[in-house]
């Protein structure tokens, strides 16, 4: 009896000390992995909107996939552009092996503060115009990640299917953005090959869109907005003034469309997301150099067509020919 609880006592000393070691494991989102490594993570989202959400998401189950050990920290600078600079200097003090950047004012912020730890951004419309990269076929520094490039002129394209009548678009966006100028140019120009007048409608901060919204009515047939951090984020505002008074709004991405909009045909943030996740791992786990690593876009197939029901029917619009 004594040899059998001197055994018992042993064998429960073991199991505690195998429980107190499982239960000290760095909290991470991967269990298994060949390597033990645990890599640290910094998140800076710019905002808060599902488009934004979206390549967070994807981002977090691409590492969760891949089966790596991790730490992550979420930051949201909730638009402000000097919240945004002070978690990016947090992130960068803070030693992270890699920073994920969402939006392009969070990769500005970021790849301001270094040229030594890796960089992986999303939702940036044109790194490279943005000057965040030499050039978006190769970024020759720290900085690499996918494009939220929207297909612009098919959004146009299908502004004319919906609404063969309409003259004159009117194009509104942020002007403190500039992956919306960007996107906004190239509005101007599908405009112009399908015979639309345009007239551009801008705002510096989510305070100004219920009055400059107000002023397009009477003056535009249809709103273009594009894929814009401060617009997503007060599309309410823009659909409530646009829906009553009988102004449709075609979208540049899926998420603006469920707030309020018309229509899009655009990308998912999901999949740019996952796609830069796929980067990250490559950096973290193979030693890739983000020099050396293009821009990823998503394939035209990639590409979906959304439309709000409710929206049509309060505009008193047939989609049945899209």
């Amino acid at each position: 009896m004594k040899k059998f609880l001197k055994a018992a006592i042993a064998l429960t000393a073991v199991l505690a000390l195998t429980a107190c070691s499982s239960s000290s494991t760095t909290d991470t989102s991967a269990d298994t992995s060949a390597d033990d490594t645990v890599y640290k993570i910094g998140v800076l989202q710019l905002t808060q909107h599902a488009a934004l959400d979206n390549a967070n998401q994807g981002f977090i189950d691409a590492l969760d996939d891949s089966g790596i050990n991790y730490e992550v920290d979420q930051q949201n600078a909730s638009g402000d552009q000097s919240t945004c600079q002070t978690i990016a200097e947090k992130l960068v003090n803070d030693g992270n092996d890699l920073i994920y950047c969402i939006a392009t004012q969070a990769a500005q912020a970021a790849a301001g503060l270094t040229q030594d730890i890796p960089i992986v951004l999303s939702a940036v419309t044109d790194p490279a115009e943005s000057g965040l990269v030499a050039s978006n076929d190769a970024p020759g520094g720290n900085v690499t990640g996918t494009s939220d490039l929207t297909p612009v002129a098919e959004q146009i394209e299908l502004l004319t299917q919906i609404l063969p009548d309409a003259k004159t678009v009117g194009i509104l966006y942020c002007s403190a953005e500039s992956n919306s100028e960007i996107q906004a140019q190239m509005a101007r120009e599908a405009c112009e090959e399908n015979g639309l007048e345009y007239i551009d409608f801008t705002v510096s901060s989510s305070n100004e869109i219920q009055t400059v919204v107000e002023s397009m009515v009477g003056k535009v047939d249809v709103i273009y907005a594009p894929t814009d951090n401060t617009i997503a984020n007060g599309m309410a505002t823009v659909a409530m003034v646009a829906n009553d008074n009988g102004l449709p709004t075609i979208c540049g991405e899926s998420g603006i469309v469920e707030a309020g909009g018309l229509a899009t045909y655009g990308i998912d943030y999901y999949e740019i997301g996952y796609m830069a996740g796929e980067m990250a791992v490559d950096i973290l786990v193979n030693g890739a150099d983000p020099a050396e690593m293009p821009i990823g876009y998503l394939s035209a197939d990639k590409c979906e067509l959304s439309v709000n029901e409710e929206t049509a029917a309060i505009l008193g619009i047939d989609l049945s020919s899209i």
